[in-house]
């Protein structure tokens, strides 16, 4: 593996498009993010257009989608997919074209928070950062160097590597 990749991040919720938007930011050249869920809401919650703008990453193009986008002949090919929310995590997920590597990295889901509003706002944020920290570790492993098993083990690391 060398050069681009592509990081697809699964969630029926806001976190994968927080982590597809920030991939897109700090990914620059060397990674694209994609976002997909098994069941997706149809809908983007506010919340995440507004923690988002809020740190200037970007948010045009971001919608809800079916991870079976992924799945075509015509889909990108994906070189890490990342599940990002419990609920997905034990789910049976398609045969991804490519076999990319495969991770966990639990994140709670701030649209489940409960509370008035600053609380609601707060857990997008911390979903957001949370996120973040992760994929600046993603973003500055050497890639190439790594084997996949290397590669499976560090990203798996990486899940477990921030306190939720």
């Amino acid at each position: 593996m060398q050069g681009h990749y592509n990081v697809l991040f699964i969630c029926n919720s806001a976190r994968s498009l927080l982590a597809e938007s920030t991939v897109h930011h700090f990914g620059r050249d060397r990674f694209h993010g994609f976002r997909a869920g098994s069941q997706p809401k149809g809908v983007i919650y506010p919340q995440t257009l507004e923690v988002l703008k809020a740190v200037d990453l970007p948010v045009g193009g971001l919608r809800s989608k079916s991870w079976t986008e992924f799945t075509t002949p015509e889909a990108p090919s994906m070189d890490f997919v990342i599940t990002v929310c419990d609920q997905l995590a034990g789910e049976v997920c398609p045969a991804w074209p490519g076999a990319p590597i495969t991770a966990h990295w639990s994140i709670a889901d701030p649209a489940k928070a409960q509370g008035d509003e600053a609380t609601v706002y707060k857990a997008f944020v911390l979903a957001r950062n949370l996120l973040q920290q992760r994929i600046s570790l993603l973003l500055n492993l050497d890639v190439a160097a790594l084997d996949r098993l290397a590669l499976s083990s560090r990203l798996d690391a990486i899940g477990k590597d921030t306190a939720d």
